[in-house]
């Protein structure tokens, strides 16, 4: 693997910092949204209910993020014609993918606590065109196409979408999850399985994790920072699946891709300047493609992260298949591999 440090000296330094610097950004509104959804959290289901489902008894499961990756392929299409009859779970962020394309996962699952955004992947009954014109987070990135066009429009087609399947989707919710996303969940009539994220060490003194833990109760999760390293955990943590598979968990950017389609651009501005922005992005070569893709201090911190829990899990009979076709998510404990063959190791 070639990885161009001098070029992304900065997005290097600052990925090792990356976990500090996370619990400070959320640790603090997630146990604010914790405390204000308290009263769902404690009448609420468990994750561990899961256990309880049909569901546990399946062998092999699939994640589905929202990376860049699923609409670069025919994805949909390759998902339906394969017969894959394991667990599907996504994340609330490629929820809408699959609903449009006829894919309705058995869970969906959230984590991040931001008051606005997250809900917009629900299909949120508060959006207005102010409210759209105020922020670009959707329109101006590498994501869902079809959250760049007509976001009215569409997040009326995705209320539909989301209130007609919801019932038949359960919603893995942490408890940092922001009340707006509680609402629309209750609304669409989604069942919810509460757990907790990891913030810190639960055995330190002061643990905000522990603190978390005794006011609900509720599982921890060890969610590796990001929505789809929470799909995979649950997979084999909850679940109990030895054989998982992943699509969309690129954790990068393919090289067309502009610095002002990336996720953190404005967050990474504010940091060094446009002037510097190279220094923000890592520039690594995929083997296995033969393709380079870039990568933020963000992504990059969560692939390692994603590398040494996999490692861990491998440790324990757990098989992680990247069948994302692109991206940096290659390493010990992950096996780079397509479709096809993911699909005929699950059987």
């Amino acid at each position: 693997m070639n990885i161009n440090a001098a070029r992304g000296s900065l997005a290097i330094e600052l990925a090792n910092r990356m976990g500090e610097i996370t619990l400070n950004k959320v640790s603090g509104i997630g146990m604010q949204n914790a405390e204000r959804n308290h009263s769902h959290i404690i009448s609420g289901n468990s994750i561990l209910g899961l256990r309880k489902t049909d569901l546990a008894k399946k062998k092999s499961a699939l994640v589905i993020a929202a990376g860049p990756s699923i609409h670069r392929f025919d994805t949909a299409k390759m998902i339906k014609d394969s017969g894959f009859d394991g667990v599907i779970i996504a994340t609330e962020s490629a929820m809408a993918w699959c609903l449009r394309n006829d894919i309705v996962p058995d869970i969906a699952v959230t984590v991040d606590p931001h008051h606005e955004r997250i809900v917009r992947w629900f299909g949120d009954h508060q959006l207005t065109a102010d409210k759209v014109e105020e922020d670009d987070y959707f329109e101006r990135q590498d994501m869902d196409p079809s959250f760049q066009a007509d976001q009215i429009r569409f997040n009326r087609e995705l209320i539909g979408m989301v209130d007609e399947h919801g019932p038949r989707i359960k919603l893995a919710i942490a408890s940092s999850a922001s009340p707006a996303v509680v609402e629309r969940a209750l609304q669409a009539n989604m069942d919810m399985y509460w757990w907790n994220p990891f913030y810190d060490d639960y055995d330190e003194e002061g643990s905000i994790t522990r603190a978390l833990y005794e006011m609900n109760r509720k599982p921890c999760i060890n969610a590796g920072g990001n929505v789809g390293t929470a799909c995979w955990a649950i997979a084999h943590a909850v679940l109990g699946i030895k054989c998982v598979g992943l699509l969309g968990m690129d954790f990068s950017y393919y090289g067309d891709t502009t610095y002002r389609e990336t996720q953190y651009y404005y967050h990474l501005i504010d940091l060094v300047g446009e002037d510097n922005l190279d220094k923000m992005f890592v520039h690594i070569d995929n083997p296995y493609t033969g393709s380079e893709f870039f990568t933020d201090p963000a992504y990059l911190w969560y692939r390692n992260v994603f590398l040494e829990m996999a490692r861990d899990a491998a440790a324990d009979g757990v098989r992680t298949h990247n069948c994302t076709g692109g991206g940096i998510l290659f390493g010990d404990g992950v096996d780079f591999t397509g479709f096809d063959k993911f699909v005929e190791v699950a059987k």
